[in-house]
């Protein structure tokens, strides 16, 4: 069952900071909203609580960055995909970037711009936010 988040950019800081607490490692997360609406925003607040020393910028051109993060409830080292797919045309592209094959995984966390372009391809246990913008 896929959960549901709604988010405006002022919640952003305080959702990122609770969701990192939570983290066990395997989740994926749908951002879905239209532009500027804080999708890079709260995927850059999220890194920063999993100690992500990188700048994070939205992968518009790249389409996808794999990162180096901690978690917070045990310290276990982790990737951190982070994906935009704002420029795929359907699901093939995506998958073509490997997708599948680290969406879910207990040493990964996966955030997904844009996710709305696979959303029924999405992982069952997929956490779905809405960003409202201003």
């Amino acid at each position: 069952m896929k959960k549901t988040i709604n988010l405006s950019l002022s919640e952003i800081p305080e959702i990122a900071a609770q969701v990192a607490k939570n983290l066990d490692g395997g989740e994926v997360f749908a951002l879905i909203g239209p532009l500027g609406s804080g999708k890079t925003t709260f995927t850059q607040s999220l890194g920063k609580h999993l100690e992500i020393r990188q700048k994070i910028t939205s992968p518009t051109f790249t389409l996808l960055n794999c990162m180096p993060a901690k978690l917070k409830k045990n310290k276990k080292k982790i990737a951190f995909y982070h994906l935009d797919l704002y420029r795929t045309k359907n699901f093939a592209e995506a998958k073509a970037l490997g997708l599948t094959e680290f969406w879910g995984k207990t040493h990964t966390v996966t955030l997904i711009e844009w996710a709305d372009r696979i959303r029924r391809h999405l992982p069952k246990k997929t956490i779905i936010i809405n960003f409202k913008g201003q």
